[in-house]
C-alpha cells in the first residue's frame, strides 16, 4: 500500500493481556502446569477480590508470592513455559505490523500493560511484541527460581501509572492514546484515558467494563480492534475498511453493531410484582 508524504499522526496503541490478547488466563495455565487445581486457583483469587485485598489483577502476583503453595511449587522457567501454553488470538503479528506503519498518516506504537507476570507475556508474544513494549508484573528470585520479592505490578492504577510514563516518554498527546482490555482491571485505566479524550474499546461484553470504553469488539481474532480504529480515529467509511482488511487477506465476513440497554425495573407500588431485570438488544 502507497504511503503518503503527509506527517504522522502519532499515538500509543495499549493493551491488556490475558483474555485480550488471548483466548486463557495466566493463571490458570500456571496451576495446570504445577499440578494446583484450577478451581483451587479460582476460589483463592476471587477470595482476594471480594476483600479487595490487591488491586483488580494482581491476584496471582499476590497468590506467587504469599500463597504457599504456588510460592513452593513455582519457579521462574514455569512463567517462561506458561508463555508457550497461553492460546493467542490470531493474527496479532499482522496487528503490530499494520498499527506500527501500514495506515496512511498515522503511527501507532504497541504496547502491552498487563499485571500478569512479564516472563509469561515475553515468552507467549516472544518474536511477536519488542521485550522493552511489555509491562508486566516483575519479580526478584532466588539463585534457585523462587521468586523473592515483586518490584512492579502492572495492575490497577499501576496500568495508569505506565501508561502516563509512556506518555511523557514519546511526547504524545492524552488524546492519542488507545487502550483496549476485557474486565475490571482494566476499568481505572478506561476511566483515565476518557477523561483525557482517549480512546478505549472493550473486547468483552461484561457490563462493567463495556460501560465504559467507547467501543465494544468482539472476535477471536486480534485484527478486529482494528475497526474502531480506523472507523473513529482515521475516519475511514466501512467500505474503505473492508477493502483494507481484504489488501492482507481478510475478508469481514460480518460486522454487526449492536447497542445493549440495561435495564432495571422497578415497580412503584408495592402490590406489583417483584423487581425484574432485563437485557434488551437495540
Amino acid at each position: 500500500m502507497h504511503m503518503s508524504d503527509k506527517p504522522l499522526k502519532h499515538y500509543i496503541f495499549a493493551s491488556d493481556f490475558d483474555q485480550t490478547l488471548t483466548f486463557n488466563d495466566s493463571g490458570y495455565v500456571l496451576s495446570e502446569l504445577v499440578g494446583i487445581p484450577t478451581e483451587e486457583f479460582e476460589r483463592k483469587a476471587q477470595g482476594m477480590a471480594k476483600l479487595n485485598l490487591v488491586q483488580q489483577g494482581a491476584e496471582l502476583a499476590y497468590l506467587l508470592l504469599h500463597d504457599p503453595e504456588f510460592r513452593s511449587r513455582v519457579r521462574k522457567e514455569h512463567l517462561y513455559e506458561v508463555g508457550k501454553h497461553i492460546r493467542l488470538k490470531k493474527n496479532i503479528e499482522l496487528l503490530y505490523q499494520i498499527l506500527e506503519n501500514k495506515i496512511d498518516g498515522y503511527q501507532f506504537d504497541f504496547y502491552v500493560l498487563s499485571a500478569a507476570p512479564v516472563e509469561v507475556i515475553q515468552s507467549a508474544l516472544e518474536g511477536i511484541v519488542p521485550k522493552d513494549h511489555i509491562y508486566g508484573t516483575e519479580f526478584l528470585y532466588t539463585v534457585d527460581g523462587e521468586i523473592d520479592t515483586i518490584t512492579r505490578t502492572t495492575a490497577g492504577y499501576g496500568k495508569v501509572a505506565v501508561l502516563d510514563q509512556l506518555q511523557t516518554q514519546l511526547k504524545v498527546g492524552p488524546d492519542h492514546i488507545v487502550y483496549t482490555g476485557d474486565g475490571s482491571s482494566d476499568l481505572h485505566v478506561m476511566l483515565h484515558v476518557n477523561e483525557r479524550d482517549g480512546f478505549t474499546i472493550a473486547v468483552s461484553e461484561a457490563k462493567h467494563v463495556s460501560q465504559i470504553a467507547k467501543r465494544t469488539v468482539l472476535s477471536s481474532n486480534a485484527l478486529a480492534v482494528l475497526a474502531p480504529i480506523l472507523e473513529d480515529i482515521v475516519g475511514w467509511k466501512r467500505l474503505k475498511i473492508r477493502q483494507f482488511f481484504e489488501s492482507y487477506g481478510m475478508l469481514i465476513q460480518e460486522w454487526d453493531s449492536v447497542r445493549t440497554d440495561w435495564l432495571t425495573l422497578r415497580p412503584v407500588l408495592s402490590d406489583w410484582p417483584e423487581s425484574e431485570a432485563m437485557t434488551a438488544g437495540v
